[in-house]
């Protein structure tokens, strides 16, 4: 089947349903919907079989949607319209909420019904991007398939939309206005996390902090003694501290709300703040302590009998030269143990690469995105020079460009069903380190790579593995991967042959490194990135800018996609790629 993904971006979910639907056998291309007339034309060119919204803002074009079946992937249950559904349903804690194909009409949103999932809301109030990123992905893509199976039938007819229907449990809700996201720092603790995880990742909760207004994002539980509410009373790792009628909320990004209403950049809340909160202590933990009340941490270990799991979870998969420089630590501190096999384990998103967003505000963006290459190198490095235990880098989220090659250094990789890999920089203007030029070809072979690198498409789950990205994929639920990882460690750590594996590690690593020292990769590369950092031959700068302000894609809304071939621009994301 011809099918037409038209989106507002090409996001993680529309990537995600291209490489599966690329994967089935269909002739699948993209339209970012940019302009109207540019997606009539297109429509027009491509003639689709069925046009498929699985991420899509603007209104499809009368043109579009009155001659062509036109599915729409709405985030919510059957009868659920309007553009805010899971800021509204995280706000007012929903028990239960869904995904439903809808048909494109007139009226938004209103079409007949082609298919629905519903799945529990978790009891604590979960994070806009998680929701989105996990059981409102599954769903979106189980209907997917499901939509497609329809089209294929000639007797299929989609269900009116009828509210009289008891399993109709949505309604029609106005676009959430700031108004709507409100709080004050005397309320509860859980009334704040709500209201700004239902913001969470845009467009943020506009708030007060050290007296500057700003938008802020990234909330988790804290404790912190008494005191004012709204006062600021620790800082950590970039977060700050800050006191509720109830409690502490740590607050981990933010965005100054300038008057003019410029481009503002979101950072690490405690960067955001600037001096404001230099006078603020920083509160520094060691590795394997947390507290119950402040579950929230960006590194941490733990021991599992002979498994050693180091996991890391930065917010978008952003990492930045401090956050660098602090896993570089842990991986240290991890790979003396005396464990058998080292979990080197990712959070909602594993990574993307260096922190655009901090290069960008920095007063000298050029020497920061040098120390910042620079210090994610150093944890790859970490990473491929551990021979003293088997390591397995556990991808439960999506990666892109560094981030992918990142854990491509470990021994095993294992990813989680639904994962899309994206292992290519030049949509960003760099040519890339992170040791990709050893680590890639040794999995993948030289033509591979090569391909990868330079036609920058996603590379989807069951993809990766059967071209050598990873090793396994395992299914289940984001909150079901760590413990299937963990089991595939533990029967690692058990293996008989074990002790030969270590060996072969060993002696392959040597043998490596007589052929070509490892340092002589991150020399080569980093000459190729000298030269996109600092004489920015390839449109880093504006390429960073564009992204880390949102800027909307060219009028021409064309992505690449395979055959025939289109101009590439960067995917949508939240915060970094590099």
């Amino acid at each position: 089947m011809r099918i037409l993904l038209l989106c507002s971006a090409f996001n993680g979910l529309s990537q995600r349903a291209w490489t599966e639907l690329r994967a089935a056998g269909h002739d699948v291309s993209v339209q970012v919907a940019a302009d109207p007339d540019v997606v009539v034309r297109a429509v027009a060119e491509r003639d689709p079989d069925l046009v498929l919204c699985p991420f899509l803002r603007e209104r499809v074009p009368d043109e579009v949607w009155q001659k062509r079946r036109t599915i729409i992937i709405h985030p919510g249950p059957m009868g659920d319209r309007g553009p805010s559904s899971l800021d509204w349903a995280i706000t007012e804690a929903a028990p239960v909420w869904g995904v439903t194909a809808l048909q494109a009409i007139e009226e938004m949103d209103a079409g007949p019904i082609w298919g629905t999932r519903t799945f529990p809301m978790p009891a604590d109030p979960a994070r806009k991007s998680t929701l989105y990123n996990a059981a409102v992905a599954d769903a979106a893509i189980s209907l997917v398939h499901e939509v497609v199976a329809k089209a294929s039938d000639p007797a299929f007819e989609p269900m009116p939309l009828d509210y009289g229907r008891p399993d109709v449990i949505g309604r029609l809700r106005p676009t959430m206005k700031q108004a709507d996201r409100a709080f004050s720092w005397s309320d509860s603790t859980e009334h704040i996390l709500r209201r700004i995880r239902a913001a969470d990742g845009a467009p943020g909760v506009r708030t007060t902090l050290a007296g500057i207004p700003v938008a802020v994002f990234d909330a988790h539980p804290g404790s912190a003694p008494s005191g004012e509410p709204g006062s600021i009373a620790l800082r950590r790792h970039g977060a700050v501290l800050v006191r509720t009628g109830d409690g502490a909320v740590w607050v981990g990004h933010a965005k100054r709300l300038t008057p003019d209403a410029r481009p503002a950049v979101k950072l690490p809340a405690a960067v955001a703040l600037g001096r404001a909160v230099t006078w603020v202590p920083e509160a520094l933990e060691p590795l394997e302590t947390v507290r119950e009340s402040d579950r929230h941490r960006e590194i941490s270990y733990r021991r599992v009998g002979d498994v050693g799991v180091l996991h890391f979870d930065f917010y978008n998969g952003a990492m930045s030269t401090a956050q660098c420089h602090r896993l570089a630590a842990a991986l240290r501190y991890a790979t003396v143990q005396d464990t058998k096999v080292l979990v080197f384990q990712g959070g909602e998103v594993f990574s993307n690469g260096v922190h655009l967003n901090v290069i960008e505000a920095h007063t000298d963006p050029m020497a920061e995105a040098w120390r910042n290459i620079n210090a994610i190198n150093d944890v790859c490095r970490e990473i491929i020079t551990c021979t003293s235990q088997l390591v397995i880098s556990a991808v439960g989220g999506g990666a892109g460009a560094g981030g992918v090659m990142l854990a491509l250094g470990a021994d095993r990789v294992l990813l989680r069903s639904g994962v899309v890999l994206n292992p290519h920089y030049q949509t960003m203007g760099l040519y890339g380190s992170e040791y990709w030029t050893y680590v890639l070809p040794r999995r993948v072979g030289e033509e591979v790579a090569e391909r990868l690198t330079t036609e920058c498409d996603p590379v989807g789950a069951a993809e990766a593995a059967r071209i050598g990205l990873a090793d396994a994929v395992l299914a289940g639920a984001p909150t079901e991967f760590p413990d299937a990882v963990l089991e595939y460690a533990a029967t690692l750590a058990a293996d008989p042959g074990y002790e030969r594996m270590l060996a072969a590690k060993r002696t392959g690593r040597e043998d490596d490194e007589r052929h070509r020292p490892l340092e002589t990769y991150r020399i080569r590369e980093l000459a190729e990135m000298s030269r996109d950092i600092f004489d920015d031959r390839s449109g880093f700068a504006a390429a960073r800018h564009a992204f880390v302000t949102k800027q909307k894609p060219a009028a021409t809304g064309e992505v690449t996609v395979p055959g025939p071939r289109q101009p590439a621009v960067a995917q949508e994301a939240e915060s970094a790629a590099g």
